[in-house]
């Protein structure tokens, strides 16, 4: 009999899985799910987020797309607790559900306050809201870079501010404020502005601001990312924020070099009012004016009262002149009273040239003449007899010849060295010839040379080549042998026997009385 068939549908496992993904997505296709983000490890290359919601007791498995992760307000962190709207689906390749989220929102204000409040803690630990390491903003700055959205109205009330009260260079750096990518892109322009080199193609701003209009808490949130603070503590050029209005405040306000109520106030705070600071320059070079021209009058009534209290040229050189006069006076007695004194001189001179006093001078230097001849001569016999006593003395040492001394030495010594090497080589080989005469005395008292073997009797069989016979085996019947005895060798013929027996032999200091049965004796 035949199996019955069953009638329950057969499914493959492709079409199991189609038909719960439609089941599902069917019963909930949007939900709204409450609960902490777990495993959240950012944004993947390709633009969408995976992690998981989970609470006390269960887990979901969660993906934002790309297209939705852009319309997010704020950036997902680890331990949040949010709300996520979306559409529960099958993922057949591992046969398990998800929540594909299309909004996502933090579970009430009170969510997003908590975090910033423990951001804020954690980021002023570090120091980077201390007042001390912000920067004094210039005062009249060339060049000023704008970081704000280039479609809002935050932009054009800006440079409206600017124009009005001091027209400057602007530069925009356009960015997204508001999403998942706002964060990025206002770090990046912090950074991208520092990094422009001063006189480069595109010139580096004075002053930075970072400015943004009104909003929820989430639309101002990318400003409270890390990122952006941490670009912004580290910006070298003064940076003014600007972000929502008066009563809004974000981390970006708290670690900025100075924040500014709404985007136009910070215009204001950026350059002075051009008008005003036009009054003050002509106020200031009015009163320069004034000052430099009381200064000169003063300076005039000075030179005129100090003048009056100098005395003239006469009375200058009154005193000077008298002096003159005085001088001139006695010069003239002076020089007269030189001349005499001159005259004087001269006529001793002349007095003391007269012949005979001449001829003494004369005669008194021909003395010394000869006094100092004499005392030459002897000098030079003294030094002529001291360089021959040295001449001859260096002769009796060159005649001494030391060098052939010294060679005569070495000869001798070579000789001496040469005697005793002769006698040292002769006790050697006496030594050596003692030696070997008792080793071969040691040699004879242990019986090993082949004389005293013979000497005791044995007797040495040599064959006509004078080889030795070592077996009786070795000599055929009627061979000629040698036989070799301690005091001579005779000569033998081998005869016909029986070979004994090595067992049965006698010893050879003992020979048998019949060996001459093997061996017939012949001349010697």
């Amino acid at each position: 009999m035949a199996a019955p068939v069953p009638n329950v549908p057969e499914y493959t496992v492709s079409g199991i899985s189609a038909a719960l993904k439609r089941t599902v997505e069917d019963a909930y296709g949007w939900v709204r799910v409450r609960g902490e983000i777990s495993g959240y490890k950012g944004v993947h290359s390709s633009g969408h987020a995976y992690f998981t919601l989970k609470d006390d007791k269960a887990r979901l498995d969660a993906v934002v797309w790309r297209t939705s992760m852009l319309r997010i307000k704020f950036k997902p962190e680890e331990g949040l607790e949010v709300i996520a709207t979306g559409k529960l689906s099958t993922f057949p390749g591992k046969s398990n559900y998800q929540m594909i989220i299309e909004t996502l929102e933090p579970a009430g204000v009170g969510a997003l306050m908590a975090l910033l409040e423990e951001r804020r803690k954690r980021l002023a630990a570090l120091g980077l809201f201390e007042g001390a390491r912000k920067k004094k903003l210039p005062f009249l700055p060339r060049i000023i870079g704008v970081v704000t959205s280039p479609s809002g109205a935050v932009i054009r009330d800006i440079l409206h501010r600017l124009a009005d009260r001091c027209p400057t260079n602007v530069i925009l750096w356009p960015v997204r404020v508001q999403g998942e990518t706002a964060a990025a892109e206002v770090a990046a322009a912090i950074q991208g502005f520092n990094a422009l080199e001063t006189g480069g193609p595109v010139p580096r701003p004075d002053l930075l601001i970072v400015a943004r209009g009104g909003g929820s808490l989430e639309d101002l949130w990318p400003f409270n990312e890390e990122i952006v603070v941490n670009a912004a503590a580290r910006s070298a050029i003064p940076l003014i924020s600007a972000i929502g209005h008066e009563t809004d405040t974000t981390l970006l306000d708290l670690v900025a070099d100075m924040r500014a109520p709404t985007p136009t106030g910070a215009a204001e705070l950026a350059v002075p009012v051009r008008v005003e600071l036009a009054t003050r320059l002509d106020r200031a070079a009015t009163r320069g004016r004034v000052g430099i021209g009381r200064v000169i009058e003063l300076g005039r009534r000075e030179v005129t009262t100090t003048a009056r209290a100098l005395p003239g040229p006469a009375d200058i050189l009154a005193i000077p002149r008298r002096t003159l006069d005085e001088l001139s006076a006695r010069l003239g007695r002076s020089l007269g009273a030189n001349a005499l004194a001159h005259r004087a001189r001269l006529d001793r001179a002349v007095a003391g040239l007269a012949p005979g006093g001449l001829t003494r001078l004369v005669e008194q230097a021909r003395q010394r003449l000869a006094v100092a001849a004499g005392r030459k001569q002897r000098a030079l016999e003294v030094h002529a007899e001291r360089k021959r006593a040295a001449f001859v003395q260096s002769s009796r040492r060159l005649r001494a010849d030391p060098l052939l001394e010294r060679l005569a030495q070495a000869k001798r010594r070579v000789a001496e060295l040469q005697s005793r090497q002769y006698r040292a080589l002769a006790q050697g080989l006496a030594i050596a010839w003692q030696r070997l005469e008792g080793l071969d005395k040691l040699l004879d008292a242990f019986a090993l040379s082949k004389e005293s073997i013979l000497a005791r009797g044995y007797v040495l069989v040599h064959r006509a080549d004078d080889s030795i016979v070592a077996r009786a085996g070795e000599i055929p019947s009627g061979g000629m042998v040698d036989l070799e005895f301690a005091d001579g060798r005779v000569a033998a013929i081998a005869t016909t026997g029986a070979v004994r027996p090595k067992k049965q032999r006698r010893r050879m200091g003992a020979p048998s009385p019949d060996q001459g049965s093997l061996f017939g004796s012949g001349e010697g």
